[in-house]
């Protein structure tokens, strides 16, 4: 399986995607959007996976490969690809599908539990636990597109997950995320860091690392879901 991603920043990689896919010996192939690389034909890859990144899908005038990028991700939905979204990666998805991408009422930085909807029996994400540790980083929330089954939510934030036509996932927490991604983005991202309900220090988010191990035993439960259902 050919496996395509979509890079936005330097410091926010693949992570436990990676992992997952070459112990499955998947071939891997990237576009650095923020180093203006060509993005590939849609004949090139099976799945597109839409990374995270501290832009908003709205700042298409500071970064203009934004325009391009959403273009791209709703070509590849219309040609029936695998797409998986994750946190920005979920609100391009939404933006391209119609919906509104907007400031949520709290941040949401750290560990937070998420909750499984009733929808989620039948979806991508059916084999997670209902209730379990994901790891957040996010300022903007998103409308459930039209024709989307929301899949799981948290306390901070009513939509987290969701799935369109059977081959296309939202996940607005993140999965993905290792010990190395998670100091990297609190490297370059501690202005975000800003003290609230659902904000938690870098002490509290790195004296946490047994939830790393989870997540990517989650991420692989998910990631063998949708490989073998597809």
């Amino acid at each position: 399986m050919r496996l395509h991603y979509l890079q936005h920043v330097s410091f926010e990689g693949l992570g436990n995607i990676e992992n997952w896919a070459i112990e499955n010996n998947h071939i891997i192939s990237r576009t650095l959007l923020f180093n203006n690389d060509k993005l590939p034909h849609l004949a090139d890859f099976d799945w597109l996976i839409i990374l995270g990144g501290p832009m908003n899908v709205y700042d298409e005038k500071k970064y203009p490969w934004l325009i391009n990028e959403k273009k791209f991700i709703m070509n590849a939905i219309s040609n029936n690809k695998v797409v998986l979204g994750i946190c920005l990666g979920a609100q391009l998805i939404s933006d391209v599908l119609g919906s509104r991408v907007f400031k949520n009422a709290h941040l949401e930085i750290g560990w937070h539990p998420v909750s499984i909807t009733p929808d989620a029996s039948s979806s991508s994400i059916c084999k997670l636990p209902q209730r379990f540790m994901a790891f957040h980083w996010h300022g903007d929330t998103f409308k459930l597109p039209p024709g989307c089954k929301k899949l799981a939510e948290t306390d901070g934030c009513k939509n987290q997950a969701f799935e369109y036509n059977n081959k296309v996932v939202g996940l607005q927490f993140h999965l993905d995320s290792t010990i190395e991604s998670i100091e990297l983005l609190i490297k370059n991202c501690s202005e975000d860091m800003i003290a609230g309900k659902y904000t938690q220090t870098s002490d509290e988010i790195l004296s946490r690392k047994t939830h790393v191990k989870e997540i990517s035993n989650l991420m692989n439960l998910f990631l063998d879901n949708i490989f073998k259902s597809r």
